[in-house]
């Protein structure tokens, strides 16, 4: 299946801006199920573009527009084929715990089973481990589809009610929040046991039949796991279902911090305006002009200064 995606982000400002300097995490990744087979980031203004990977292997864009301008878009599209992964088994050995440990003993898993700054043990988690019973049991693929679950069915899906860099605390606090939340409750819980655990940012492709909670029109973000024998499995607790041909994977990391779609800063006394458009459909579908919606706003600073550019919460 080939599966395609228009994704624009457009920074509007009140005053002109005399530079913006931006990295852009929207590549998707060439790897598994899934191909990527084109890709093209167009900017307006017009600027000279630098690509790198970074150790995780995700592909970064970076820019710097030195003159002025009161408005900055940025249009990624790309086209992935996607595979069908391998069934999975229902359940691991019991004896899966321990070939868990001796993976870990042999191989690089620090920053996937580390606390990270928007997925770390707090009261309220500890409170949720032991109201759910999170604790070395069965096997760790079942585990892991059971916190897959348990999130789905205990925590209500509610747009806005978080923010781009809301901690786990706010979401478990009021039992709802988005899949950015969702993702960082599992990966919380996942380490808590000491399973490896990673942040994936990417897309959903949506069909009418899967009725996913997920928005259509954002970055979607769910949880990679490290089971022995398997490798890196990964589980959407948003949707209560496995990632598969439908995942776009874009990049990986410990938690959002390390995977926004946009980062930056830019220089300027001017109150700034975020609006997003994402599409994600099938090759050869006929696409309608998207609608910009507005994400985020945010005042001035009181003399012209290098500003924060605001990330994009994954819906």
């Amino acid at each position: 299946m080939k599966i395609c995606i228009r994704h624009i982000t457009r920074f509007r400002y009140r005053a002109p801006v005399s530079e913006s300097v931006m990295e852009i995490r929207l590549h998707p990744r060439c790897e598994g199920i899934q191909e990527c087979v084109d890709f093209e980031l167009s900017l307006d203004p017009p600027a000279r573009q630098f690509e790198h990977q970074d150790y995780l292997g995700n592909i970064i864009h970076s820019f710097d527009i030195p003159g002025g301008h009161r408005q900055l878009t940025i249009t990624a599209r790309g086209c992935v084929e996607m595979a069908t992964p391998a069934p999975l088994p229902p359940s691991l050995d019991p004896a899966g715990w321990h070939a868990l440990d001796q993976d870990i003993a042999q191989g690089d898993f620090y920053e996937a089973l580390a606390p990270s700054a928007l997925a770390g043990p707090s009261a309220l988690l500890l409170e949720l481990v032991k109201e759910w019973d999170i604790r070395r049991r069965g096997d760790p693929l079942t585990l892991l589809h059971e916190i897959t679950t348990r999130i789905y069915r205990a925590f209500k899906y509610l747009p806005e009610a978080t923010q781009v860099d809301s901690t786990i605390d706010h979401a478990l606090g009021i039992r709802g929040g988005v899949c950015q939340d969702f993702t960082h409750i599992m990966l919380a819980l996942g380490r808590q046991v000491g399973i490896p655990c990673r942040y994936v940012s990417g897309y959903l492709f949506h069909r009418v039949k899967d009725q996913d909670r997920a928005a259509e029109d954002a970055m979607h973000a769910w949880v990679e796991a490290w089971l022995p024998g398997l490798g890196w499995v990964g589980f959407d607790p948003t949707n209560n279902t496995l990632a598969g041909p439908r995942h776009i994977r874009v990049a990986v990391g410990r938690d959002y911090a390390d995977v926004p779609p946009t980062r930056g800063v830019f220089r300027g006394n001017g109150d700034s305006e975020l609006s997003v458009a994402v599409q994600v459909y099938q090759a050869g579908a006929t696409l309608l002009e998207p609608k910009l919606i507005r994400v985020l706003s945010w005042a001035a600073p009181p003399v012209e200064d290098w500003v924060q550019a605001q990330g994009q919460q994954q819906q």
